[in-house]
């Protein structure tokens, strides 16, 4: 690589630190009350996301100083030993956790391999798009081995069963074939096809199909299904301008289920308020900002492909997660990038902002 190394995006990496904080307050926060119930120790959640935190942080420093192009090489063995790790969480082998297996590990120490998917796919189609680029316009050889590749990861995904984190590499693969500059005729089948997917796997689980339903009309089944999305309406609209005050949430009070994972933005919203909620948009809009400019000023193809396939990754599962949460989209089971409780999601998320800040140090 020629381009000359400098300082990384100081903007992104302060942004990044910015939203980790703010998870590990709210991750607190939003867990006291659940952990001294279940733990006795008020702290029980929040030490665990500190470690995977520092652990996290250790990381995104030493990936920061590798050149990513070295990094180039590990797409591939990464990309085999996640479809491993994905196969061996839905043999015996794998942790079940609310009915779904979604862990390997012993104790304390395991992680999620989905999470480990999604960095892997990442640099995989960022390696092999870069290789392959002038034929990414024919879908025989450019655009249908990555739909295969999407629909075996996607499907090992969905056996776990996590259709939302399935529907997330999906997206991140669509729009990094559009950065890579696939036909919009190919795309526009793509989609469809995503589409019909997602329609035959909401169609087959009697469950989510509960879950559309009760989205068109919470109300209506405030009881059953509707009955966390109207909570999640509950604390967001108890915030106000500037919240109920940090610590002082009522909904977290067994009222919101998944309060400190998957609906922590709710409880934000709550003890934070408007004010609050829109410094968290805002701090995602600076992420997405530096990391486009990022994969814009790339000085390679692989890295320009690799920054818009992690920026798109996070800035993705944020909007839906948040979309989520005000009611906008049905629940999904997607988390809050930094933010929701999550050790390995967390782990593999500040990895991947540690190849972001790399690329960044070789933009002029």
């Amino acid at each position: 690589m020629r381009a000359k190394k400098g300082p990384p995006d100081f903007i992104l990496f302060i942004t990044t630190l910015a939203l980790l904080g703010i998870g590990l307050v709210m991750v607190f926060s939003s867990s006291a009350v659940t952990s001294n119930i279940r733990y006795d120790d008020a702290y029980h959640f929040f030490k665990r996301q500190l470690y995977w935190a520092i652990l996290g942080i250790m990381a995104m420093m030493v990936i920061m100083k590798i050149n990513y192009a070295k990094l180039k090489g590990l797409a591939f063995p990464l990309m085999i030993v996640s479809l491993i790790c994905l196969v061996l969480v839905i043999t015996p082998l794998g942790i079940e956790v609310n009915e779904s297996n979604r862990w390997l590990g012993v104790g304390f120490l395991r992680f999620s391999p989905s999470e480990l998917a999604k960095l892997g796919m990442i640099m995989f189609l960022a390696r092999t798009m870069d290789q392959n680029l002038s034929s990414i316009r024919s879908f025989s050889k450019g655009v249908l081995p990555y739909l295969l590749l999407v629909a075996l990861v996607g499907g090992l995904i969905m056996l776990q069963p996590d259709l939302g984190t399935a529907f997330a590499i999906a997206a991140t693969v669509f729009f990094m074939l559009l950065a890579a500059g696939a036909k919009w005729s190919h795309l526009g089948a793509v989609f469809m096809a995503g589409l019909g997917t997602i329609l035959a796997a909401i169609a087959v689980a009697p469950y989510r199909l509960e879950r559309l339903v009760a989205f068109l009309n919470p109300w209506k089944y405030a009881g059953d299904e509707g009955y966390q999305t109207i909570q999640s309406l509950y604390a967001l609209g108890s915030g106000g301008l500037f919240g109920m005050g940090l610590g002082r949430s009522r909904q977290k009070f067994f009222y919101l289920p998944e309060q400190h994972t998957d609906f922590i933005f709710a409880i934000l919203g709550e003890e934070l308020g408007f004010v609050g909620a829109c410094l968290v948009l805002l701090l995602f809009l600076l992420f997405a900002w530096r990391g486009f400019r990022t994969a814009i000023k790339a000085p390679d193809t692989f890295g320009s492909l690799l920054a818009a396939g992690i920026t798109l990754m996070v800035v993705f599962q944020a909007l839906v997660n948040i979309a989520v949460v005000a009611g906008a989209l049905p629940v999904t089971g997607i988390t809050l990038p930094f933010i929701s409780y999550g050790g390995s999601s967390l782990l593999f998320t500040l990895c991947g902002v540690g190849l972001l800040l790399n690329i960044s140090r070789y933009c002029n």
